[in-house]
């Protein structure tokens, strides 16, 4: 495909959809078909000015997975926080992203710009940069990344359709379950396509995205790390309660793969049946320390040790409310997105619509 001078952006319905890392997987893509990539996010609702480019955490994480040079990012127009929203709303005459377009985004003949919308179709309308403001200013076509949520997609899809028009290039429909897999290409994807609605994509499911580093929980729950606190980049995929019997906890654990087992401080023998499966860290309510038994074996399999000053339900809530809601900025996550699109996602079909 020659001479493109276009933008494609990349938006959801809602938030943690997976729009970034789609379209982390999209550019790595393209770029192996030898596509010259540019990205931007015009509106950010994180923190920071990382790379002297007004970029948030995850459009930093990004850049620097595609390995692009400066001149090949566009920087954030408008990071909203309280205070710029205060701002926007006591200005007399509110200033125009318009301007701020035509200074940071130029065309670039043979360059295709990859944009990070908003989270939803509304967020951003204060300040015109909604996702069909912003496509409407860079005459720019719009894929969609939507959740395979069977109860609600069609009715979404089509009023996405509705409000975006012809900017709506497609969707790429994300998180499909395995028993959904075959339901949803023979009896979704040809309804919305007979809409007019492409669907470019269908990513299955995958626990290593929806996959949370022992790092983040650390964070997360104020833990103490008791031990390998050289091994906090593991990844864990699954989340195990041991209040059980110890023959009980084994049957329990061994169903389970890359877990994080949350059991109480007093717990020995729960904790040594959780260090013999699957765990890639094991998390002690009640703020106890473990036995040096516990330590050492710990130690010698490389699994880390947290402790809480929470109890169990509360510390099983902050889990579970992170699964799947965690920015990707692991390389290996990345990797796993770029193959997943490879794998899933009609790239042929994509460009063509673009074209």
């Amino acid at each position: 495909m020659t001479d493109i001078s276009q933008y494609l952006l990349i938006g959801s319905l809602e938030s943690y959809s997976g729009k970034s890392a789609t379209l982390l997987g999209i550019g790595a893509q393209l770029q192996e078909r030898g596509l010259d990539i540019a990205y931007g996010k015009p509106l950010s609702t994180g923190n920071g000015n990382l790379m002297g480019k007004g970029m948030d955490e995850d459009g930093a994480f990004i850049a620097q997975i595609l390995g692009l040079p400066t001149d090949r990012l566009y920087p954030t127009l408008i990071s909203m926080d309280r205070q710029t929203i205060e701002g926007q709303l006591t200005e007399a005459v509110p200033g125009d992203p318009q301007v701020g377009f035509q200074q940071h985004y130029p065309t670039t003949p043979g360059q295709l710009v990859l944009l990070e919308g908003p989270g939803t179709l509304d967020e951003g309308r204060l300040f015109g940069l909604s996702l069909g403001q912003m496509a409407d200013r860079l005459s720019a076509g719009i894929v969609l990344v939507i959740p395979c949520d069977v109860q609600q997609i069609i009715d979404r899809a089509l009023s996405a359709k509705e409000r975006l028009g012809d900017r709506l290039l497609g969707i790429i429909v994300n998180d499909i379950t395995r028993e959904l897999i075959e339901p949803f290409a023979q009896h979704y994807v040809p309804y919305l396509e007979a809409q007019g609605i492409p669907i470019l994509g269908q990513l299955p499911r995958s626990n290593l995205l929806r996959s949370i580093s022992v790092q983040e929980l650390v964070e997360r729950l104020e833990a103490t790390v008791v031990c390998r606190d050289d091994r906090l980049d593991l990844m864990v995929e699954s989340l195990r309660i041991g209040a059980m019997n110890v023959n009980s906890a084994l049957k329990y654990f061994r169903k389970g793969e890359n877990m994080a087992v949350v059991t109480g401080g007093d717990r020995t023998d729960i904790q040594l049946a959780a260090l013999e499966t699957s765990t890639q860290c094991l998390i002690l309510t009640g703020h106890l320390s473990p036995s040096e038994l516990i330590i050492s074996r710990a130690e010698e399999l490389e699994i880390p040790i947290l402790t809480v000053d929470l109890d169990t339900l509360t510390t099983v809530e902050i889990i579970d409310n992170a699964f799947g809601t965690v920015p990707i900025h692991e390389p290996v996550k990345a990797k796993c997105i770029s193959e997943l699109v490879a794998a899933h996602v009609d790239l042929d079909r994509l460009l063509g619509c673009l074209s």
